[in-house]
């Protein structure tokens, strides 16, 4: 799907045609449209190949006009059972226009066009780049605390049961940050390499701009660092806790199956067919049944001594 923006009032606006727009987005685009776009704009068809490739690794490129940033993006799917993950999401600069190219419609765009601040004009594509990896990375924050969040509930969770559905799920939050983590760190070359994105050197207020991307960048992979370390402390302690719920669980079996063996070891050697003491007395049983429980009797007493119950 191919939708077109034009910049008015520090806004962008949607409007109906290739010709009057300044900004294209391309989600999930097929065959045909990326054919349309590569045809119109002069863009080179491998790099919109790699733009709808969702597991494209970020990186810069330049071919003739046309130079290409890919960056790993955000992406809620709640139908998933990994419900966050990271998508590819990529930038082409043309000499007219700004073709942004994602394999799934991502909130980002979202956000960037119903964004309440002023927008810098795609004409100046550094500071617009620049304006569009902030919200990336405050999506980035906004992500983590949503699965900060679902972790303290899972944990709560698991404080009254531990169901295997809610282990789980907190191990699906784990690879969540995974994903992020290994994402912004993939990232962080990209703004090393703004110079030559503008093919020149940056202005005081560009640098301005590409350290509080930079800060933001940190920020949020400081925060999966923390969230991840946290999560695999949890589930490490967690799993201590099954272990020794297990421990105790077999202890208290191996227990009670002692105690109830010894009355039939005293049934057994008794119900012998050979001459036995007080066999032919007529409190026999009841002989038999005092034995027995005395013993067992003696064996609780022992192991609630020694606290194996």
């Amino acid at each position: 799907m191919l939708t077109y923006c034009r910049f008015e009032n520090g806004k962008l606006v949607y409007v109906d045609g290739l010709e009057e727009c300044q900004v294209v987005q391309a989600v999930s685009p097929s065959p045909v449209e990326l054919s349309s776009l590569s045809n119109n704009l002069g863009i080179p068809m491998d790099f919109l190949a790699a733009a709808t490739d969702r597991d494209e690794r970020p990186r810069f490129d330049v071919e003739e006009d046309s130079k290409l940033i890919i960056i790993r993006v955000p992406h809620r799917n709640a139908a998933s059972d990994i419900p966050y993950e990271t998508l590819a999401f990529a930038i082409i600069l043309t000499p007219r226009r700004i073709v942004t190219v994602c394999s799934e419609d991502t909130a980002l765009w979202g956000d960037v066009v119903a964004g309440r601040g002023r927008l810098p004009s795609p004409e100046d594509p550094i500071r617009f780049l620049g304006t569009l990896f902030l919200h990336v990375a405050r999506q980035y924050l906004a992500f983590l605390q949503s699965i900060r969040h679902e972790s303290e509930e899972v944990e709560r969770t698991i404080h009254g049961s531990m169901k295997n559905q809610t282990l789980v799920r907190m191990l699906n939050l784990g690879k969540c940050l995974v994903y992020f983590t290994t994402s912004l760190r993939a990232n962080e070359p990209i703004w090393e390499r703004m110079r030559r994105i503008a093919g020149r050197e940056l202005t005081e207020e560009e640098q301005d701009l590409l350290d509080d991307v930079k800060v933001e960048f940190n920020q949020a992979r400081d925060l999966a660092d923390i969230y991840s370390n946290i999560l695999n402390g949890m589930m490490d302690a967690f799993a201590s806790i099954i272990s020794n719920n297990l421990g105790s669980v077999m202890k208290m079996l191996a227990t009670i199956t002692i105690v109830l063996m010894l009355p039939t070891l005293v049934s057994s050697m008794l119900g012998m067919n050979v001459p036995l003491p007080f066999g032919d007395s007529p409190f026999a049983f009841w002989i038999t049944i005092g034995v027995s429980l005395t013993l067992a009797a003696a064996a609780v007493i022992a192991f609630l001594r020694m606290k194996l119950f």
